[in-house]
């Protein structure tokens, strides 16, 4: 194997690496420890029918 060939393994493999962390993270940032989305919650109905 030549220096070009090792070279371009390694870069996939981190690229495909980078890709997942980045993908996980978006999706940790998305939903709360329940499992729902945190973007799609209704403030308002909460504070309504607390009050």
């Amino acid at each position: 194997m030549s220096f070009g060939d090792i070279f371009y393994i390694f870069a996939f493999a981190l690229f495909a690496f980078m890709t997942f962390v980045i993908i996980r993270n978006y999706f940790r940032n998305k939903f709360d420890n329940e499992g729902k989305r945190i973007d799609m919650t209704n403030t308002q109905d909460d504070n309504k029918s607390s009050q």
